[in-house]
């Protein structure tokens, strides 16, 4: 089994189809069928099912399917920390990031990372939750972050960051008559909120939020992420929410953030690793974490944990 092999199954597998995958690869039809049978050969199943109208994987395809993007990934990665050696690193994190993790808060975090410990190199991947879950346990990744704790055994989540869930309303709208919205009246009108897949645990700490009102939300569009949001309320196209912080990101004069009515529900953002012995350098990246929780006065009083959402 060569690289070459994994390479046209994982096209083929992702296009389903010879003829886009042999094109996805700038190589005939002939050697990219001949590549698979090859694989089938070597792993003594077969891969695919191929008619003259389609190509589906079979179950052991399927399966296989699973591991090979990680072969790549690793292999990027031994890659990626070579790269970094001869460039003066001596050590590397692997950070992974869900859910629209806040720019502010993320940026200051790795200022403080690579004023303190230059010599260790911090490498960022976007991936969905479920991603970084399996990431995580597959040694992909050696740190996360998310806005979910229900993460699955072997995982420790840690709460690191809290924001106040705000409303987004497009400039001239009803309901900047009010300086603090009831939610009850966000609810008569459409939302535009995070994708499931995308967003998980954000979907699930404000899908958690609206259920305090016996009223079912009318949900217009869900999206991947806050930039589109900001865009779908900047359009009038309905409201939608986010946290303060990562609202203050954006800015579009179309669009007027105000507060939930009541002591503002907050969005929590975990930190997510192995439940394993961290290592030094992931200690101090930890410790990082609570530093800049202190400096920015997110960590909950005793009176305001009650007002964590959990997801």
């Amino acid at each position: 089994m060569e690289l070459r092999h994994l390479r046209c199954f994982l096209a083929v597998a992702e296009e389903l189809h010879f003829a886009h995958a042999a094109e996805r690869l700038h190589i005939e039809q002939s050697p990219l069928s001949r590549a698979i049978k090859e694989l089938e050969e070597d792993l003594g199943v077969q891969l695919f099912v191929r008619t003259t109208r389609s190509t589906r994987l079979t179950r052991a395809g399927k399966l296989f399917l699973e591991y090979v993007p990680r072969i790549f990934t690793s292999i990027q990665q031994a890659r990626d920390s070579v790269k970094a050696a001869v460039n003066g690193y001596h050590g590397q994190l692997r950070v992974a990031l869900s859910d629209g993790v806040t720019p502010s808060r993320l940026s200051a975090f790795l200022a403080v990372c690579r004023q303190e410990e230059p010599e260790v190199e911090i490498r960022l991947s976007q991936v969905s939750l479920a991603q970084q879950i399996k990431g995580l346990h597959d040694d992909l990744y050696d740190v996360g972050f998310a806005q979910s704790y229900e993460v699955g055994d072997g995982i420790t989540t840690v709460p690191v960051w809290r924001d106040p869930l705000m409303v987004m309303v497009p400039a001239r709208h009803p309901l900047l008559a009010y300086k603090r919205i009831p939610l009850l009246e966000v609810l008569r009108y459409p939302l535009v909120l995070g994708d499931p897949q995308a967003c998980e645990g954000y979907v699930r700490q404000v899908d958690k939020i609206l259920r305090q009102v016996d009223r079912e939300p009318l949900i217009a569009e869900r999206v991947a992420s806050y930039e589109l949001m900001l865009a779908l309320v900047s359009a009038g196209f309905a409201l939608g929410l986010a946290g303060a912080s990562q609202i203050a990101t954006f800015s579009d004069p179309n669009v007027v953030a105000r507060p939930l009515a009541g002591r503002s529900p907050m969005l929590s953002t975990y930190l997510l690793r192995l439940e394993a012995e961290p290592s030094e350098t992931m200690t101090r990246f930890i410790k990082r974490v609570h530093i800049i929780n202190a400096t920015n006065g997110s960590t909950p009083s005793s009176s305001e944990k009650s007002e964590e959402i959990e997801p």
